[in-house]
């Protein structure tokens, strides 16, 4: 890992109060560095040492402090993916689409020209999840 880069995810914990410890420092790295989101399996790969409990820990810790963000999509196992500024531990405020390409299976958080707004009378909605699948530009070209 590179000094700056380092020192980018040491900010991350301690601006969200978490202690810095080896793992976590890899664990953000990996997911900052990849331009798709990443299964717990895919990040345990790039780890050269990890205990399964702990890396899933410290994945709920990244959830739950506004770190990352779990993208659960049908038949997918969840993925994971860095969260803007704007997400803490009380709530996620994502608005973007999860696209699943159907070719690499990659899932990427990509930004969209317009995000619908949904009303449903008598409900309060509280956040809202957009999935699409098809073919990512990696795939198409």
């Amino acid at each position: 890992m590179i000094f700056d880069a380092y020192n980018k995810m040491k900010e991350i914990l301690q601006n969200k109060n978490l202690s810095i410890t080896p793992l976590r420092l890899d664990v953000l790295e990996i997911i900052n560095s990849s331009l798709s989101a990443l299964s717990a399996q895919e990040i345990g790969g790039k780890l050269n040492e990890y205990d399964r409990v702990t890396l899933y820990r410290t994945l709920k810790s990244f959830i739950s402090s506004g770190i990352i963000h779990e993208i659960s999509l049908a038949g997918l196992e969840p993925k994971y993916a860095l969260c803007r500024d704007e997400c803490s531990s009380e709530t996620h405020n994502h608005q973007h689409v999860h696209f699943s390409c159907i070719e690499c299976n990659k899932v990427l958080c990509v930004e969209a020209e317009k995000i619908p707004i949904i009303k449903i009378p008598k409900f309060s909605i509280k956040s809202l999840d957009i999935q699409a699948k098809g073919i990512c530009e990696s795939c198409s070209s």
